[in-house]
């Protein structure tokens, strides 16, 4: 904190949130989202200014320094607007709300949001970034405040009018659409393939141009066709072909960290070379998996390789000794301790010199393999405010085999050298400024976390994972799990929010309860996601149309109770919820669960007859609705060698349509018995561990050894 900061404290030092108190000492006289502003606003009849944002946003932390710290710039602020500061991570509601209406009025949105209300919260002038003075085809933010001002004391009555009117037609563009007969079908998946094969970079992977977003989302639909084809159909081949060329060109580029794992937020140009630096949990756990997913179809260790890279790394810097993830790491920085300004990427990028200096002999080869330059090595145009000028931003240039080759030495010498390497400049990186470290720990995102440790135990093998899944798992249901009500809560920094869970906090935690009962098979997991899966029902569900709203409807001052329909860097809830619900239907052969998953499917389908590509997660939802409901029953003693054997069988193939359960003759195979009667009377052959396979559980004669067990998986 400066000494100029030090002279203000505003309302938000009072909150958890670590973008909010990054804005505690602006002179700017901050209130966080609540009745006091509103109300504060009602009785000095002032428009609100309303800033949207979160902590590790580059152009949040730019608006911040050229407008925010400024008490000349403060002073029209607090003489005319009542001001709002919301994290948008920690109130998704209120950022859905706004952003609708920038993207509607402005054709765009992003971070920061910046938008003004009336008293009653309507919005009537919005947009995102603005700059000090008019530039970047933009009026500067001093001026645009006083034109709102003006405007506001000559006719405010006309404004409120304008914001009435507004919310109305936002209201009627977010009503459900008039009685549409369109039914999900095999079409939606075929038009969706075809959307994405038309947008595929041929050369360097991933869909459309730059900026370039990893978007796993379209990754799990594109896996999903493969399995859905075949290996041998066109289709199949096709589909695996764009998502493998994806993966490996993100992971060997800029966007992945060659030294420390883990991807960042995206691309801004289309080579993956030169990222925007921020590293969000939510991106680690979606591209893990979509990397264990391409390893177990092709059994490649390279992909092991990153997806172990990215889960130990959330492990080293993101986790919470309490077992929780924290959210995000900054993309901006201190180039070094006696640095005045931060910069984006100074963590992750190195001078020539620096390496060659820190490596001596060994540098060299470093220097060929990850395409380090003496003038750098970013892209034209990758950098158009030149803060990369001269310094090199790490890519696999040259592979394993050609730099043996050039340097005459054996791919396994080259290996060593490269290894070594990395430790050093990783340790020497480690001395540097760290970015912020956004430690809140969100629960939906800490969901997606589990599924992706519990995948990786399941498909590596690794019990360390699953020991990080449950112990996760383990912190959400003690600190963020209401257990009286069966309700979740939002998020916990040094303590819970007072911010109830929204439908995705409700289903990526749900969806990680069945993937870590799947990789743990202890029940209590399956029993915790049953009762959120009931919570959810009762809060979210839309009764007249399926699906699930984002907020529960409760919160006066959210204006729209909205649905997400776009699955984006997250999944929207309804296309988790979805597959959650088929999931749980098939473990527990519950009619009525199957009938909530397909009714939700339902609600979209106007939406994926129009564009399905735009919700490829819910596509993967349509295809589990549309496949035989699929059971592999394991019959032995969880630890039992037998067991094992069969369980490493099913796990080295990627089976999305089926679930996998273990009937051990304790705890778990009475409660699942409770509900299904085959299961009671399922158990080892001959003394032996058993596998059976079923569709809607009727079974093929169980099968004792792994290579039986493969036949029936193969066919």
């Amino acid at each position: 904190m400066s000494p100029a900061q030090a002279e203000h404290t505003n309302r938000l030092s009072k909150e958890k949130s670590p973008y909010l108190l990054q804005h505690a000492h602006n002179p700017v006289d901050w209130y966080p989202w609540s009745e006091e502003a509103f109300a504060k606003a009602r009785r000095e009849d002032k428009p609100i200014f309303l800033s949207i944002g979160y902590s590790t946003c580059h152009w949040c932390h730019v608006m911040e320094r050229e407008e925010f710290e400024k008490p000349e710039v403060a002073a029209v602020m607090n003489k005319f607007f009542v001001n709002i500061k919301v994290d948008r991570e920690e109130r998704p509601d209120v950022d859905r709300v706004y952003m609708t209406f920038v993207q509607a009025t402005t054709g765009g949105g992003g971070w920061p949001m910046s938008v003004w209300l009336t008293p009653e919260l309507k919005p009537f002038v919005g947009g995102t970034y603005f700059p000090p003075d008019d530039r970047y085809g933009q009026p500067g933010f001093t001026k645009v405040l006083h034109r709102i001002a003006d405007a506001w004391e000559k006719d405010h009555a006309k404004i409120i009018e304008s914001g009435n009117q507004i919310v109305a037609a936002l209201a009627r563009s977010n009503a459900a659409p008039a009685e549409d007969t369109t039914k999900p079908n095999e079409q939606m998946l075929e038009t969706a393939y075809g959307q994405l094969s038309r947008t595929f970079d041929k050369e360097e992977g991933g869909f459309g141009g730059a900026p370039k977003f990893p978007r796993p989302v379209t990754l799990n639909f594109l896996f999903n066709v493969y399995h859905r084809e075949g290996a041998a159909s066109e289709n199949g081949q096709h589909a695996l072909e764009m998502n493998l060329l994806t993966l490996r060109k993100m992971a060997a580029g800029g966007m992945h960290d060659q030294l420390g794992g883990g991807f960042h937020r995206y691309s801004v140009d289309a080579l993956w070379h030169v990222p925007h630096f921020e590293k969000m949990l939510y991106d680690q756990a979606q591209l893990a998996s979509a990397y264990l997913t391409a390893y177990q179809i092709t059994h490649e260790v390279e992909f092991e390789k990153v997806a172990r890279d990215t889960l130990d790394y959330v492990r080293r810097d993101l986790a919470s000794p309490e077992g929780g993830f924290f959210s995000a790491e900054d993309a901006d920085s201190l180039p070094n301790d006696k640095s005045g300004e931060k910069l984006e990427g100074a963590f992750y990028v190195w001078t020539k010199k620096e390496i060659d200096q820190a490596l001596g002999d060994e540098a060299a080869i470093f220097d060929f393999r990850f395409g380090v330059a003496a003038e750098g090595n970013t892209p034209a145009g990758s950098d158009p405010h030149g803060e990369l000028r001269g310094q090199n931003v790490l890519i696999e240039r040259h592979s394993i085999a050609a730099a043996a080759k050039n340097f005459e030495k054996s791919e396994a010498e080259i290996r060593n050298s490269l290894g070594k390497s990395s430790a050093t400049l990783l340790a020497l990186r480690a001395r540097r400024p760290r970015p912020h470290l956004d430690d809140k720990i969100i629960t939906a995102w800490n969901g997606l976390m589990i599924s992706a440790y519990a995948r990786a135990a399941q498909v590596l093998g690794d019990a360390g994972y699953l020991s990080a899944a449950t112990r996760a798992a383990e912190f959400v249901r003690a600190k963020l799990y209401r257990e009286s009500e069966h309700t979740l809560l939002r998020s916990y920094r040094g303590g819970p929010a007072d911010i109830a869970g929204f439908a995705d906090d409700y289903a990526f935690l749900i969806q990680g309860l069945l993937d870590l009962y799947e990789a743990s098979f202890d029940v209590q997991w399956l029993q915790l996601a049953e009762q959120l899966q009931a919570t959810q029902d009762r809060l979210f569900w839309d009764e007249k149309q399926g699906g699930y709203f984002t907020s529960t409807g409760q919160d006066a001052s959210i204006l729209l109770r909205m649905k997400e329909d776009n699955d984006n860097a997250e999944p929207a809830p309804s296309s988790v919820a979805a597959l959650n619900l088929l999931r749980l239907a098939q473990i527990f052969d519950a009619e009525d669960l199957r009938a909530r998953g397909e009714k939700t499917i339902a609600a979209f389908a106007p939406a994926l007859q129009h564009f399905p590509s735009a919700l490829p997660q819910m596509l993967v939802a349509l295809n589990f609705s549309l496949t035989k409901p699929k059971q592999i029953v394991i019959a032995g003693e969880k630890e039992g060698a037998g067991t094992r054997a069969l369980l490493a069988e099913v796990r080295r193939h990627f089976l999305p349509d089926t679930i996998l359960l273990l009937v051990d003759g304790a705890e778990g195979q009475k409660f699942l018995g409770e509900r299904l009667a085959e299961v009671r009377a399922m158990q080892p052959v001959d003394g032996k561990a058993a596998a059976y396979v079923c569709e809607n559980f009727t079974c093929k004669a169980p099968v004792t050894s792994p290579d039986e067990l493969r036949k029936l998986l193969t066919r």
